[in-house]
């Protein structure tokens, strides 16, 4: 994660992840995500599943959740979870989405991930709303990792795909393209169709449903 890139007059890692650097860092990201013209599709299909009684995991790329940061946090009271990395960059996007309102686990496919699957579980289980990066933190980007499939196999939840870009953005030079919206950029978050998946047991059959949740995300990967 590049997050840190964009931060201006802080001169180290310790200064960031202080409650005061947090806290700075969270009031810039609001600040400045409320330039974006902002536009959200498709958002009611999975809202209403889940006030059905449904529980739904929010899926997206690791190139495009910044955009949707400051709009997430409209749903703190659903007290929703996130899986973040154990790396220094995850401890200040942790520090940024707890005060969004998100609660996060600690964790990924290459550090702790074990673990940090089985507290997401639990979470997804109590709260029935969760979000997960499927092909973070290093990707490669455009492959779905085995994580998000385990989680709705476990939790009976629905996955909901989510994309979003931006007319005018800043593009990092890291291995998925990270980017970042410029001020008052264009910016459309876009909600997939609700897909709920069988449970299933053999491993054909499970990477089958990854590769097809990989084959409706790629499009929206910007290359």
């Amino acid at each position: 994660m590049l997050i840190g890139d964009i931060i201006v007059g802080l001169k180290s890692y310790r200064i960031i992840t202080s409650g005061p650097g947090l806290t700075f860092l969270y009031r810039f990201i609001r600040a400045y995500s409320r330039t974006f013209r902002l536009t959200v599709e498709n958002e009611k299909p999975w809202m209403e599943y889940l006030q059905n009684g449904g529980a739904v995991l929010l899926c997206t790329w690791h190139q495009q959740f910044f955009s949707a940061i400051r709009y997430f946090q409209n749903y703190r009271e659903l007290e929703p979870s996130l899986m973040i990395s154990q790396s220094k960059d995850g401890e200040i996007i942790a520090g940024v989405a707890e005060r969004s309102g998100w609660r996060t686990v600690r964790g990924s496919s290459s550090n702790g991930g074990a673990a940090a699957l089985k507290e997401m579980i639990l979470k997804l289980r109590a709260s029935r709303l969760a979000a997960h990066i499927v092909d973070g933190p290093k990707g490669p980007a455009g492959v779905v990792k085995a994580g998000a499939i385990r989680m709705a196999h476990v939790t009976n939840a629905a996955i909901v795909p989510f994309y979003t870009k931006a007319d005018k953005a800043w593009y990092f030079n890291s291995w998925d393209r990270f980017f970042l919206p410029k001020p008052f950029a264009k910016v459309t978050l876009r909600f997939g169709e609700v897909i709920e998946f069988e449970k299933v047991k053999d491993e054909e059959s499970f990477d089958r449903q990854r590769r097809h949740l990989e084959d409706v995300m790629r499009p929206a990967l910007i290359s």
